[in-house]
C-alpha cells in the first residue's frame, strides 16, 4: 500500500474535512524473531479471512467519532522486512480513534489472520 497516496485519496472523500482530525496508522511488518522463543524466522506464511476483516471494518466504523477505516491485509509468504497488513483509522478525537485502532487491530490479528513461522535450521 502506498500510504501517502491512501490519504490522499481519504481526504478527498465527501466530508472529510468537517470529520476527520486524525489519522492513525498500522503497518505491521515481518519480524527475524518469533514472539514466543525469539527463534530465528525466515519467512512468514500469512493467510488472512477477508470475509471476516469486512465484518470487523463494519463493525468498529459505526463507533462514535470514526469517519473512515481501512484495512489491507496481505497474503502469501514474506520475508523478514517486508510489510503484512495495513489499516488506516480516521476520525474525529484521538479519544475515538486510539481505542478504534487498538481494539481492530488485535482482533483481526486474532481472529482473521493465520499465520506459519518459518524457522531458520539451528541443527548445524
Amino acid at each position: 500500500m502506498d500510504i501517502s497516496k491512501r490519504i490522499a485519496e481519504l481526504k478527498q472523500q465527501p466530508g472529510f474535512t468537517d470529520n476527520v482530525g486524525m489519522i492513525l496508522i498500522h503497518n505491521g511488518i515481518v519480524r527475524n524473531w518469533s514472539r514466543k522463543d525469539h527463534n530465528q524466522v525466515i519467512a512468514l506464511e500469512v493467510t488472512p479471512d477477508l470475509l471476516k476483516i469486512k465484518k470487523l471494518r463494519q463493525e468498529y466504523l459505526k463507533r462514535k467519532g470514526i469517519f473512515e477505516i481501512i484495512i489491507e491485509p496481505l497474503s502469501g509468504t514474506f520475508q523478514p522486512g517486508d510489510d503484512l497488513l495495513f489499516i488506516i483509522v480516521a476520525g474525529d478525537l484521538r479519544e475515538n480513534i486510539k481505542p478504534v485502532l487498538a481494539e481492530l487491530l488485535d482482533r483481526v490479528k486474532a481472529e482473521a489472520i493465520s499465520k506459519k513461522e518459518i524457522m531458520a535450521d539451528t541443527s548445524t
